[in-house]
């Protein structure tokens, strides 16, 4: 099947099989390493990407199904050398360890200012982030990262 979708801003016409996961595209035909594959079972929230402006789990849908769709990947983020508000979040608030979850933990960080605000609590924080799973650092650097991050795009 042909599909005709942006991605980070550009118009992408691609052929892909109809089973084709939205995370098999980005990753494997247009190299767009930064979405990751953590657990296969859409439990960890690596893959987490951006899709009309609201994260989805790139690993739960079809490729197909972004027909038409804008969507945002990490790499989408960052001007040049300027990197988002959200990534200059964590790497300012130590958010991250081996980085592996950090994609997916800005994209979702970006959702939850979208849905919540620039002064999203640390409870809030929290709790959205209970799709996405660290297995180093303890969250509570993420916690901040986002939070400061929010704070920064609100400026």
């Amino acid at each position: 099947m042909k599909i005709d979708l942006t991605v980070n801003g550009r118009a992408v016409a691609e052929e892909v099989e109809p089973r084709t996961l939205l995370v098999e595209f980005l990753r494997e035909q247009l190299r767009l390493t930064g979405t990751h594959v953590g657990c296969d079972t859409s439990q960890c929230g690596a893959c987490v990407v951006m899709i009309d402006g609201k994260s989805v789990k790139s690993c739960t849908m079809l490729a197909v199904m972004a027909d038409g769709c804008d969507v945002t990947t990490i790499e989408g983020l960052a001007s040049g050398a300027e990197l988002h508000p959200m990534q200059q979040a964590f790497m300012d608030n130590h958010g991250l360890q081996c980085g592996f979850c950090t994609p997916g933990m800005v994209m979702s960080g970006l959702d939850i200012v979208n849905r919540h605000g620039n002064e999203p609590d640390d409870a809030t924080v929290r709790r959205e982030l209970s799709g996405n799973i660290c297995r180093c650092t303890g969250y509570q650097n993420i916690v901040k990262a986002i939070r400061a991050g929010a704070r920064a795009m609100g400026e």
